[in-house]
């Protein structure tokens, strides 16, 4: 099957159909770009393979045939109903028409246990994320799944350049944010190639990007208690241009006095002047760690 812009077209009219832009259905029609996609998630025959975002099924067709197991997920009816034909033929694949998303802070556990079912039927097995992602949850799929205990040992996606600016981006930099530090506390992002609109039908008004994130091991250890983290980051985040000392006195103020916080800092050698956003991703953890045991997490 080729995900041509005729052949999308074509079938779009058959079944009596649009793309729908709120859901993020922008679909990917250079036939060599899904192939270099493919094989920048470096496929093994042992990987488990989630997809968020079947729609027609064109990349998972040239998934399927490389790894153990797919588990897509596609939300709206009528494309999970195309790409069912489309992929009648494979036997590896397990298709669920749901949201990849309980919440905008949970997967949805259909899916987790979906994925969990096929990682469990060899301990070789090793779960990777290659999707091109709808817009709207890049975001959330991207930084629950790495909440999760056994998170994916890579994500292969299509999403927003802005977005995967926001990944890889730099202390100071302005597309820096909780974001950035949340992954890179983790893993090891890089931006592998830039796509234009026309490689897209419907074509979307922004620029997209393939993206990779490799988790680290080691990096990840250094994580004591990785959902407080994750929080600590987003309240200081939360205002940009607020001193790190006013935003940690209105995030902790229930748990810590101002001389407390710049007991802290001193502590730290961190200037109560200086904004998150300048902090490096390793002084961030530091001091995530030391207000955890400041307030008794």
């Amino acid at each position: 099957m080729k995900q041509t812009q005729s052949f999308l077209i074509e079938r779009f009219a058959q079944a009596g159909i649009r793309p729908r832009t709120e859901l993020g259905q922008n679909f990917l029609i250079d036939q060599n770009l899904l192939r270099v996609l493919v094989e920048a998630a470096r496929l093994e025959p042992d990987d488990v393979v989630l997809e968020v975002g079947t729609g027609t099924g064109g990349l998972t067709a040239l998934v399927a045939p490389k790894v153990a197991a797919v588990v897509t997920v596609e939300i709206d009816p009528h494309l999970f109903h195309l790409a069912q034909e489309q992929l009648a033929q494979f036997t590896n694949v397990t298709m669920l028409q749901i949201d990849a998303l309980q919440s905008k802070n949970r997967l949805n556990p259909e899916m987790l246990a979906a994925v969990e079912e096929q990682l469990a039927r060899s301990p070789q097995r090793r779960l990777k994320l290659v999707s091109n992602l709808p817009y709207h949850v890049a975001t959330p799929v991207m930084t629950n799944l790495l909440a999760l205990d056994a998170p994916p040992q890579q994500m292969t996606v299509t999403i927003q350049k802005e977005l995967a600016d926001r990944v890889v981006a730099r202390p100071g930099s302005k597309d820096y944010g909780a974001l950035s530090v949340w992954i890179q506390s983790q893993c090891r992002a890089e931006i592998l190639r830039v796509l234009p609109p026309d490689v897209f039908w419907p074509r979307p008004k922004v620029d997209s990007a393939f993206l990779q994130i490799t988790l680290d091991p080691q990096l990840r250890q250094r994580l004591t208690d990785r959902h407080f983290f994750h929080e600590f980051i987003r309240s200081i985040f939360c205002h940009r241009r607020k001193f790190l000392r006013s935003e940690l006195a209105s995030a902790f103020k229930k748990q810590l006095n101002k001389q407390q916080i710049d007991g802290l800092l001193a502590q730290l050698d961190i200037e109560p002047s200086v904004r998150a956003e300048d902090l490096p991703v390793e002084t961030l953890i530091r001091l995530s760690e030391a207000v955890r045991q400041a307030i008794g997490g």
